[in-house]
């Protein structure tokens, strides 16, 4: 008892995350609101696009085969799929893959105020955990998505308050991961609480800005924190400790705290239009703004200046060597922009990254740094680009910030259209198609109850290679 008095002395917080660990077990799809559900549905399905167009990646097929050799179970009833793969590994393993194959196509949605990620290691953790357990509803799946949203982004926020470095997204998505596993698992307060704490602990504090300097296969940490928080809630029923998790039981994060369950951090999610780092995309949308006006080849191109915030600017690589460095690069997209009036996933990898036009034009890119664009973020991300051609010619684009932030959302229709782009490829048109159908049915009241679900798992637990499924029997209503 004492013990707990000197913790409740050092940590008021207390009892707001006795509120947060209530909103982990009792948020109930009933209760949340029509466009909430919505924006779910949707952050599924973008999440599920992106992971398909990584199946293609050198980086997702090293880490699935890792998890399958490196990350075994020996219990046949805590085994789980790989997504997008079917190979079984430990519950953990499947998430490590599952985060590093969304993110290893930089396409997944984001969170301004955390200058990083949530989704996309929250889902692997939801499935891993979904495929042990035979009582999932649809409104359950979703439910546990939608809170891993809000539980890592408040994590996130609170993170940046009270640590002095830059860490990369497997930090919080490790939190949010571990209080998935808390419910996913029924833990009880206290072992929710040993969870979070344990992977607040474990979670990846890795240095962002290193990997935007040196960009590899590390990405943003996304698979590892899933990992890490899995493992965390795993242990926790087991009877581990690792309580408190300062960036929720501290008195300087309560006020981070206070509004969940009633502000909805999924909705304030941005989605992205290319796979290319979200820093990059603002000067994209000024090349294509500048050539919807103007007609002009890009061999007609003499120079080509971006004037962007300081972030941005570190996105340095001029001619990347491979896809990792392409995503993380701004010169290198914004001119497969100018050639292709795109940037898709064939351009920054494989024979794309061979380009000749484009690789010169990205070596004649000027960055600048512009301290207004440096003030606004991480709120706002603004670029403008100015291209001057061989004859004299100067086009501008003024000021520009890239659609699909939430002040500039997707439609409905541009998030299926982006979902197809991505999905449609590698999983085959008719699989791509319903995939979707799917997605958008689950708990929905045109829906047919909970067979969505199985389907959904049909789908997504084949190869991305096998494009000759059944539609008949794997189609959602």
């Amino acid at each position: 008892m004492q013990l707990q008095l000197n913790k409740a002395r050092k940590f008021p917080g207390v009892r707001m995350a006795s509120r947060v660990f209530n909103f982990i077990h009792e948020l109930h799809w009933d209760y949340v609101p029509d466009n909430i559900k919505a924006a779910t549905r949707y952050a599924l399905l973008d999440l599920l696009g992106v992971a398909a167009s990584g199946t293609e990646t050198d980086l997702s097929k090293i880490i699935r085969n890792h998890a399958v050799s490196q990350f075994g179970c020996s219990d046949p009833a805590q085994v789980a799929r790989i997504l997008f793969d079917g190979r079984q590994c430990s519950v953990s393993g499947a998430a490590l893959a599952g985060g590093m194959l969304i993110d290893s196509v930089d396409a997944h949605d984001g969170y301004k105020p955390t200058k990083g990620h949530i989704g996309c290691g929250v889902l692997p953790a939801v499935l891993a955990f979904a495929e042990i357990d035979e009582h999932v509803s649809e409104a359950e799946f979703l439910c546990r998505i939608l809170m891993g949203y809000e539980v890592g982004g408040r994590a996130g926020i609170a993170l940046h308050k009270t640590a002095c470095d830059y860490h990369t997204s497997g930090a919080w998505i490790a939190l949010a991961s571990a209080a998935v596993g808390a419910r996913s698992l029924h833990l009880d307060q206290t072992q929710s609480r040993e969870a979070v704490g344990i992977a607040e602990y474990h979670g990846p504090r890795s240095q962002m800005m290193r990997c935007i300097d040196h960009p590899t296969m590390l990405k943003d940490g996304s698979g590892w924190g899933a990992m890490a928080g899995c493992s965390a809630a795993l242990l926790a029923k087991d009877g581990f400790t690792g309580a408190p998790a300062v960036t929720i039981e501290g008195d300087d994060v309560r006020d981070i705290w206070a509004d969940i369950g009633s502000n909805w951090i999924v909705t304030d999610q941005y989605v992205k239009a290319y796979p290319v780092c979200r820093w990059a995309q603002p000067a994209i949308a000024g090349v294509l703004a500048i050539k919807d006006k103007y007609d002009f080849l890009p061999e007609q191109v003499k120079r080509i200046e971006i004037g962007t915030f300081h972030e941005s600017k570190r996105l340095a690589v001029s001619s990347p060597m491979t896809t990792e460095q392409a995503q993380y690069s701004l010169p290198f997209p914004v001119a497969a922009a100018v050639v292709y009036n795109d940037v898709s996933v064939e351009h920054i990898d494989g024979a794309g990254l061979k380009d000749d036009g484009v690789l010169r034009l990205s070596n004649m890119i000027e960055m600048v740094e512009v301290d207004d664009y440096n003030q606004c973020f991480p709120d706002r991300r603004k670029s403008h680009v100015v291209i001057e051609l061989n004859d004299g010619q100067v086009l501008e684009s003024g000021t520009v910030e890239a659609a699909g932030d939430p002040e500039m959302p997707f439609s409905t229709e541009m998030l299926e259209r982006k979902f197809m782009r991505f999905a449609s490829g590698p999983l085959g048109e008719s699989r791509a198609t319903t995939l979707k159908e799917c997605v958008l049915s689950l708990a929905n009241s045109s829906g047919t109850g909970d067979n969505n679900l199985e389907k959904l798992k049909t789908l997504i637990y084949q190869s991305a290679a096998n494009k000759s499924f059944s539609k008949q029997g794997a189609g959602c209503t």
